[in-house]
């Protein structure tokens, strides 16, 4: 039940790669932009948190599809960076750390964002007065005392990236070694004769992951809380 096979391995190492680029990579944007939306009142704030959010909503398939119209060789994007640059993101291992950034951006953000919104404001207008510019502020006031819900945002992004499925296998396919995660690999072993005790292992392997993420993460909330607090 435990003797994990070769491809097994592949599979959860390539799962992790791609969580953890993806959660990597959205983090600065998703600092900022949980900044922003708790921080600035603009025309067309309301449309900009429901699109942060609409992947939550949509299904994966109709995300990873978009994507791949947007991403893909003939897209909008994608064309041209492949053409230009030669960055190709469908079919490749890349393509599923983009799904799966795109896929956990909502749950990386909120965390973000509430933290932000529960800092005392008179703390930054403070650190103004004493003629701080805005981007010190930001770094020395804003940020520590936001670190909370940063890394609950990132774990959260991690632990979604990492049990992500639709949006991946819509985008880049279940290419074994290059794109087949654990959630695709799971998917093909349940259509495979004797394929029950693979899955089982890979199920468990996704668990532990999942919970130590979460427990992870709790621990370096309370950590950066008591150092904020001075303990």
């Amino acid at each position: 039940m435990f003797d994990i096979s070769p491809a097994e391995w592949t599979a959860i190492l390539l799962s992790l790669r791609v969580a953890i680029i993806a959660t990597l990579v959205a983090t600065p944007f998703g600092i900022a932009l949980a900044w922003l939306l708790a921080r600035r009142d603009f025309w067309g704030k309301s449309m900009l948190d429901a699109v942060v959010h609409l992947p939550l909503v949509l299904p994966p398939v109709v995300t990873g599809y978009l994507l791949l119209l947007t991403f893909g060789r003939r897209g909008l994007v994608g064309g041209f960076l492949a053409d230009h640059l030669g960055i190709v993101f469908s079919f490749r291992w890349t393509g599923a750390a983009l799904a799966c950034g795109v896929m956990s951006f909502p749950l990386l953000v909120r965390p973000m964002r509430l933290s932000i919104e529960a800092i005392d404001r008179r703390l930054e207008q403070a650190a103004e007065t004493l003629g701080a510019a805005p981007w010190k502020v930001f770094f020395t006031v804003t940020l520590p005392l936001a670190l909370p819900g940063v890394l609950a945002g990132m774990v959260l992004g991690f632990a979604k990236a990492i049990g992500e499925f639709g949006a991946t296998i819509t985008f880049v396919s279940n290419i074994p070694g290059e794109t087949q995660t654990i959630s695709s690999a799971i998917y093909s072993l349940i259509q495979t004769p004797d394929g029950d005790a693979a899955a089982g292992r890979l199920v468990i392997v996704s668990i532990v992951l999942a919970l130590g993420a979460l427990i992870a993460a709790e621990w370096f909330a309370r950590r950066a809380t008591a150092r904020l607090h001075g303990n």
